[in-house]
């Protein structure tokens, strides 16, 4: 029988903060959406929106993978991420994405449509050879935020850091390059590189994002805060703390919501960054008007 929820605020946080793991649910979803609203506002002004949803996807064969051959989970993302954004860095340190336009539009989502294609085949498969993944999918698609201990959150802590320092150091270089790519590199940024570094530091923050949200609706928490946020304002410090905030807000309401029903974090995550994303639209639209 689920909890319910009570008439007071008070009550409803102390019920949620009286299980270890649902203090460390929280810790990681702290964690994780400073991490996804970070990247995801550079995704969303790099667009590379469809490059990040087939990253997404193939934390689904790397932690079906990993669990057939009796490694930890989270190994399984973090190695099929990365393999992936390895594979979607062209020559030249184009990925697909901001950096792909000399080869076109087409060229460049084949190559992305590919990786995806391989790796919902490759999780399917992986997933009809293993029994004990078969038993309980939903987790490992949708999202839990049951069984997170203290050693998974003190290692999305260190992930998070070093996403976040790298973002950091490269930062100034990377929205140049992001807004006129090819002035940033007559004055002599490296932009090549840049696109292969963030590729993988991209790959990196939704494989830790994955472990909460599931393979399937990280794509939501990475890029719906940071639209909505590019939808109220323009300045680039301004949009990426408010991306910050709406990511946190949604985490931290998915979660509760989860903690008091019977349906999935990634459910509630994905609903709650799409109907804020819908109402922003609209009023963006009414103010057009």
């Amino acid at each position: 029988m689920n909890p319910s929820l009570a008439p007071d605020l008070i009550t409803d946080v102390r019920e949620l903060l009286q299980f270890p793991f649902m203090v460390s649910a929280l810790e990681a979803g702290t964690i994780v959406a400073v991490l996804a609203a970070v990247a995801g506002w550079y995704v969303v002004l790099r667009s590379q929106a469809f490059t990040s949803h087939t990253l997404s996807v193939m934390a689904f064969p790397g932690a079906a993978g990993a669990s057939l051959l009796g490694l930890p989970v989270s190994l399984g993302y973090y190695a099929a991420c990365t393999a992936a954004a390895l594979a979607l860095v062209r020559p030249g340190g184009r990925s697909g994405g901001a950096g792909g336009r000399s080869r076109g539009l087409g060229g460049k989502t084949a190559v992305v449509g590919t990786v995806q294609t391989v790796g919902l085949a490759a999780g399917f498969l992986f997933l009809s050879l293993n029994r004990a993944v078969l038993s309980s999918p939903d987790s490992l698609l949708f999202g839990t935020f049951l069984g997170i201990t203290q050693g998974q959150v003190l290692a999305l802590a260190l992930v998070a850091t070093g996403v976040l320092a790298v973002l950091a150091a490269i930062g100034r270089p990377l929205l140049f390059a992001t807004v006129d790519r090819e002035a940033a590199r007559a004055g002599g940024v490296p932009v090549a590189a840049l696109d292969a570094v963030f590729l993988i530091v991209l790959a990196l923050a939704i494989a830790a994002t994955s472990q909460l949200t599931g393979a399937l609706l990280v794509f939501a928490l990475l890029v719906a805060p940071a639209a909505c946020a590019q939808l109220v304002t323009a300045k680039p410090l301004a949009g990426l703390a408010l991306s910050i905030v709406l990511a946190l807000l949604i985490v931290w309401l998915a979660l509760t919501l989860a903690y008091f029903t019977v349906y999935p974090v990634g459910f509630y995550a994905t609903t709650l960054a799409f109907g804020l994303y819908v109402g922003l639209r609209l009023r963006a639209r009414r103010r057009r008007a």
